[in-house]
C-alpha cells in the first residue's frame, strides 16, 4: 500500500473518525461513497479493520480505572496463557509486544483496588504468567 493509495486514505479517514458515515469518509478520502463501502468491506474481510472503538479519557471516568499491563509468560505456556487471558472480561484489549514485555493488555476496573485484584488473582493466577506490571492511565493528552 503506497502512502497515497485509496486504502491508505480511507483508513486514515476512518482512524480520524470511526463514527464517520460513508459519505463523510468519501469526502475525506477524495473518493466516491461506493468506493468507500467496497474498501471498508474488503478491509474488514481481510482482518485489517478488526473493530471500531471509542477513545476514552481515563481522567473523566469517575467510576473506572484503566491500566496498561505488561506481562511476561513462560514460553511453554504461551498459547494456553494467552487463550485464558483473552477470556478475562476486564481485559479490554490484548497485544503481543516486542518491548519490555511479551504481552500488553488494557485492563479496566471500577477502581484501583479492583484493578489490583484482577491483576493479582485473574492475571497472575493463570499458569505461565510470570509477571504483570501495571501502568495506570491518568489523562489522555492526544
Amino acid at each position: 500500500m503506497t502512502a497515497d493509495s485509496t486504502e491508505e486514505r480511507i483508513l486514515s479517514a476512518l482512524e480520524e473518525n470511526a463514527q464517520a458515515s460513508y459519505a463523510e469518509l468519501a469526502t475525506l478520502a477524495g473518493v466516491s461513497k461506493p468506493t468507500v463501502r467496497k474498501y471498508v468491506r474488503k478491509l474488514e474481510d481481510e482482518g485489517v479493520i478488526v473493530g471500531y472503538s471509542a477513545d476514552v479519557d481515563p481522567k473523566k471516568l469517575s467510576s473506572q480505572s484503566i491500566a496498561l499491563v505488561g506481562m511476561d509468560v513462560a514460553s511453554e505456556r504461551y498459547v494456553e496463557a494467552t487463550r485464558e487471558l483473552k477470556e478475562i472480561e476486564a481485559i479490554e484489549s490484548l497485544y503481543t509486544s516486542s518491548g519490555d514485555h511479551m504481552l500488553m493488555a488494557e485492563v479496566r476496573a471500577g477502581d484501583g483496588d479492583e484493578l489490583g485484584e484482577i491483576i493479582r488473582e485473574a492475571i497472575l493466577g493463570i499458569e505461565g504468567v510470570t509477571a504483570a506490571h501495571p501502568s495506570f492511565l491518568q489523562e489522555r493528552l492526544k
